[in-house]
């Protein structure tokens, strides 16, 4: 075999996971279909007909045990074992998102990326929201996703890495709700990895979110993440997300607690919440204030310590009474 493609599908293998995609699921099974020879769809306990499809197509199906807390991390660890059945001589591994569809040409770009730089374990490129129109919620996360090229310090869940770097640090935290792609890449920096994100297009992604409730949990899901990676990697150089979590707790809970405690006091404690508008201020004119976009985004950016908080004091307790952290899901089931 001789032209990159073919380079490719002998060296990479695919593994998509998923949970009540329905018709997310199959865009994303068909925008790899005939990329690689390997391709696995790891399914966390779909009520629709997720299993069938992905079946019907000819990928290898993985569908979890329900006796266990479905994670993302466990659904993508169970695919790497299952591709290795498959074939024990693969270089690397794209991870993808059943709500997510790779762009063309995207494998390839990839994979000789990582052939040429030999210190780089995990590759990235430029995530897009396919519907940022139906709802501001869609399109923070598609402002949320573009990020400068160039070396990075973690991917998001998507991106592809060397299977023998992957193996080498243990995987995936099985147990981490959120937050596990930065988790895992800290460890991989830490032997002296690289992580790198190329301004290439990658996917396109269906966040579906219509619902402020729904924005809601995904940003408690990061508080969670953030205070998790805290626990694990906070101490210096990495201060693993010891960021997110004090902004979360200050604004999120000190300061309003502090504004409602002081009326007792005074009813000059209330100003105490100017703050808000202030930062809004501040962050707006950072970033453009003439840009509706950039507005939109500081105004978020303030709300989500609120929720963020909630996620982080979540973890807290579910670690001192000794349970294991529950899923937090925002999307709702595709037809």
């Amino acid at each position: 075999m001789s032209t990159s493609v073919e380079r490719r599908r002998a060296s990479a293998g695919i593994i998509i996971i998923g949970r009540n995609e329905g018709e997310r699921l199959r865009r994303c099974i068909d925008s790899v279909t005939g990329t690689a020879d390997r391709i696995v769809y790891v399914d966390s306990g779909s009520s629709d007909r997720s299993v069938e499809m992905a079946t019907a197509r000819g990928v290898a199906v993985v569908v979890l045990d329900t006796t266990r807390t479905f994670t993302a991390a466990r659904a993508r660890n169970a695919g790497v074992t299952r591709l290795l059945e498959l074939d024990t001589e693969l270089t690397y591994v794209q991870f993808v998102d059943g709500d997510c569809e790779v762009i063309g040409g995207w494998l390839a770009t990839a994979a000789d990326f990582l052939d040429r730089e030999p210190r780089v374990a995990v590759v990235c490129g430029r995530l897009r929201e396919r519907f940022p129109d139906r709802s501001a919620f869609n399109r923070l996360c598609d402002m949320e996703w573009d990020r400068p090229a160039g070396v990075a310090k973690a991917c998001g869940g998507i991106a592809m890495i060397r299977l023998a770097v992957f193996e080498s640090v243990g995987r995936f935290r099985e147990e981490m709700i959120a937050g596990e792609e930065p988790e895992l890449c800290v460890r991989i920096r830490a032997q002296g990895w690289q992580v790198w994100r190329l301004a290439a297009p990658m996917a396109w992604h269906d966040a579906a979110m219509t619902r402020f409730g729904q924005w809601w949990r995904r940003a408690m899901r990061g508080g969670h993440a953030a205070a998790e990676g805290m626990s694990l990697h906070g101490a210096p150089p990495e201060r693993h997300g010891v960021a997110t979590t004090r902004r979360a707790l200050v604004w999120g809970l000190a300061l309003p607690s502090a504004s409602v405690l002081g009326i007792l006091w005074s009813p000059w404690a209330l100003a105490l919440l100017l703050a808000y508008p202030m930062q809004w201020l501040r962050l707006a004119l950072r970033d453009g204030i003439g840009d509706a976009n950039m507005r939109l985004r500081a105004l978020f950016y303030v709300l989500a310590a609120f929720p963020e908080a909630q996620g982080v004091l979540r973890f807290w307790l579910q670690r001192r009474r000794g349970h294991g952290s529950t899923i937090i899901e925002y999307k709702q089931p595709h037809a």
